[in-house]
């Protein structure tokens, strides 16, 4: 349990999500991520060399990819800070947020930014060398593409993992399609009164075509018109499946930003003296091959027992859910009600860009809390390899 790091109220931001191989999908993720903190924080008026540390969240391979950290950190203005990467495929975000937790909790520093930057357009196509190859051929791997369609450790597809989670959970095909549904409703509220909700903590983010020309993307895209007929028309992913293309994520390009800082830091930064966020716990899990779904609600419960609190406390639940399957599984095992969580939306309906989908999520949800006057909000989502990660904030 953390007692000590704290986030300002709108101390954080996240860009619109753009679709594969749409508006961002040429552009560096570490260096566009740099530019739209560094113009988010020109904006607040908060001086960059006041940042102590910067944690890098980012798990698709770029150009200087190996310098990330320190990098961006030069990058965004804070010349003088160290930064380091932090890459775990979907629970980048959450471990990200609770390593800066951790580095506010001991003292070791205390102001820190945490840039979750992700580009999964236009992977990167990697070899090395295999002098017993025939002929000396390379080894070769697409760092998106054929991660996501095999763990070298449970040999399985992603959405292989969904099916037998499903499988096991006896999850049906129409609760995945009347899932599905329920989620792009409740993204309508984001969209409701001009986006209202969406404003409330989403930065445009700017694209250099030229000297003179730039280009801003302001709102998602890549977001599909949803229907119940229009799911009920659609074909297993696999032939024996319960998922359809409706029913699962979309790979996605985009950047967020968040400060995790002292309380009293906080309270100087934020946007409203009267509301406090503060992280409170971290939880984690791995189940077995092949199973990765089934990790989520382990993790959340790990994160709740470390807060001290239970599921009936919660007032808000986010859930990164590449596969509708996601949420009716965590559902099922944690008593909760599946269709009250992720009001506003989730990656199942605006994409999912890896390293900042937890963050957008988790903004989102302090979003909807300071809505509602405060509470509890837990962070729940898988990510490769069969693990999952969790995180519970309070806003007061």
């Amino acid at each position: 349990m953390l007692t000590k790091a704290f986030i300002p109220y709108r101390g954080y931001y996240s860009t619109p999500f753009a679709k594969w191989q749409g508006t961002l999908a040429n552009e560096n993720s570490i260096v566009l991520g740099a530019a739209t903190s560094k113009r988010f924080l020109e904006g607040k008026g908060w001086d960059p060399k006041t940042i102590d540390y910067v944690m890098v969240g980012s798990t698709v391979y770029q150009q200087h990819w190996f310098y990330s950290g320190p990098w961006a950190a030069a990058m965004l203005g804070a010349e003088g800070s160290p930064g380091v990467l932090i890459t775990q495929a979907c629970s980048t975000s959450a471990f990200s947020l609770y390593q800066a937790g951790q580095g506010i909790e001991t003292g070791m520093f205390k102001n820190s930014w945490c840039l979750l930057a992700d580009r999964c357009s236009n992977g990167p196509h990697a070899i090395w060398p295999n002098p017993n190859g025939p002929g000396g051929k390379p080894l070769a791997e697409d760092w998106f593409m054929d991660n996501v369609n095999k763990d070298p450790w449970a040999g399985q597809a992603m959405i292989q993992t969904a099916e037998n989670v499903s499988k096991e959970f006896g999850i049906t095909r129409e609760e995945c399609d009347a899932l599905t549904l329920r989620r792009y409703e409740q993204y309508q509220d984001a969209l409701a009164h001009d986006r209202a909700f969406q404003k409330r903590y989403m930065f445009p983010v700017e694209v250099q075509l030229s000297r003179k020309k730039t280009i801003t993307l302001e709102a998602d895209e890549g977001v599909m018109p949803t229907t119940k007929e229009g799911l009920a028309g659609l074909k297993p992913v696999l032939p024996d499946g319960v998922h359809t293309f409706g029913a699962q994520t979309f790979p996605a390009d985009g950047n967020a930003g968040l400060c995790v800082t002292t309380r009293d830091k906080a309270k100087e930064l934020s946007a409203d003296k009267n509301i406090e966020v503060q992280l409170v716990s971290f939880g984690y899990a791995r189940t077995k091959k092949a199973y990765m779904a089934a990790a989520v609600a382990p993790s959340a419960q790990m994160a709740l027992d470390s807060a001290g609190i239970k599921v009936g406390d919660l007032k808000a639940v986010k859930t990164h859910n590449p596969f509708a399957a996601n949420d009716i599984a965590m559902a099922k095992v944690l008593g909760l009600d599946v269709n009250g969580m992720n009001n506003y939306g989730s990656s199942l309906i605006y994409g999912h860009p890896q390293g900042p989908t937890g963050a957008r999520l988790m903004i989102e949800g302090i979003e909807e809390l300071a809505m509602k006057g405060g509470g509890y909000l837990l962070f729940s989502g898988c990510a490769a390899g069969d693990t999952a990660a969790s995180i519970v904030i309070k806003v007061s």
